[in-house]
């Protein structure tokens, strides 16, 4: 029976499956971040934990890598040719022969969607749009962080959040719910004490600080506090933009659809974003719109590629 790896990587974690020909998912693995733009050792270190964490996946699943008939990867931070090509140099240094690299959102196209023509709007640490239409043409936008304008994903969101507290209670401008949730959460009792905030979402748990600032931005958005409102319009304008373009460019079916996967959009309660997202992709495309929040992991993606295109190539 042929077996088929799936990697999806990304900022903060990176997934290793293992799957069988009739998409059974054997076994899944994770290990750190992949994404080359935020390693000290740029794309040498993401091979290297790309190939540790395959390894492991086959050491854990007692198999070797003869016996693998294909790997597929989406890797975030691979926007770019050039990119593709120095991953691919170390990954076949390795040992990895049969294998083919994509841009981590292109693979919760095919997680996601009924049809495989589809548009992903994917919102986690960061922020990328990517289409496949039913020419098979593939497109990407955003991931070039502030040089594309990217908004909506946690980083962004935990930067804006900080700001509007700052705003609030050291310049003396907009009250905003975000405050006084901070505030409680973290047993604040003034302003002076929000550097130590700062300074712990810049240490080595900064990450679940972003987190809880994340969840308080959403809480206080679904209150009706009016600042946080207003950017939740801004993170729904941006991305409508992104969908909207790929309408304009690319062959869809009609209603076109729309795959929504990162945390942003699949782990937290956020009802007022979603909902403007929606109407607003809609008004700036003229389109019927189907949206999917991705309900399985992305790197369920991977096999339905694989069987797809590549599979056919087997010996």
């Amino acid at each position: 029976m042929p077996f088929y790896i799936g990697v999806d990587g990304g900022g903060t974690k990176t997934a290793f499956a293992l799957f069988n020909e009739k998409k059974e998912l054997l076994l899944l693995r994770e290990g750190p971040g992949s994404n080359h733009e935020n390693l000290e050792g740029s794309f040498d270190q993401a091979a290297q934990i790309l190939w540790e964490g395959i390894h492991a996946l086959l050491a854990e699943a007692n198999k070797a890598l003869s016996e693998i008939d294909f790997t597929l990867m989406g890797l975030a931070g691979v926007d770019h040719p050039f990119q593709y090509h120095a991953l691919m140099q170390r990954l076949t240094r390795h040992g990895l022969e049969r294998l083919e690299i994509f841009n981590d959102g292109f693979i919760v196209i095919k997680a996601g969607s009924k049809s495989g023509a589809a548009i992903g709007l994917n919102c986690g640490t960061g922020t990328c749009c990517n289409a496949i239409d039913r020419t098979g043409r593939r497109v990407q936008l955003a991931g070039l962080g502030d040089f594309s304008g990217d908004i909506a994903n946690g980083t962004w969101i935990a930067i804006q959040a900080f700001r509007l507290v700052y705003d609030d209670c050291v310049l003396g401008l907009e009250h905003t719910l975000l405050k006084d949730l901070l505030f409680k959460e973290y047993a604040l009792q003034q302003a002076e004490e929000l550097p130590l905030l700062l300074a712990a979402l810049e240490g080595g748990e900064g990450g679940e600080h972003s987190k809880a600032l994340i969840r308080l931005f959403f809480a206080a958005a679904n209150a009706g506090d009016a600042p946080v409102l207003r950017l939740v319009e801004q993170m729904a304008l941006r991305g409508a933009q992104l969908i909207a373009a790929h309408l304009r460019t690319l062959d869809f079916p009609d209603p076109a659809e729309v795959v929504l996967s990162g945390s942003i959009h699949t782990k937290l309660p956020n009802k007022p974003y979603l909902d403007a997202l929606m109407q607003k992709a809609e008004q700036l495309s003229g389109r019927k719109l189907q949206f999917r929040l991705l309900e399985q992991p992305p790197v369920v993606g991977c096999i339905q590629w694989i069987l797809q295109e590549y599979a056919s190539h087997d010996d």
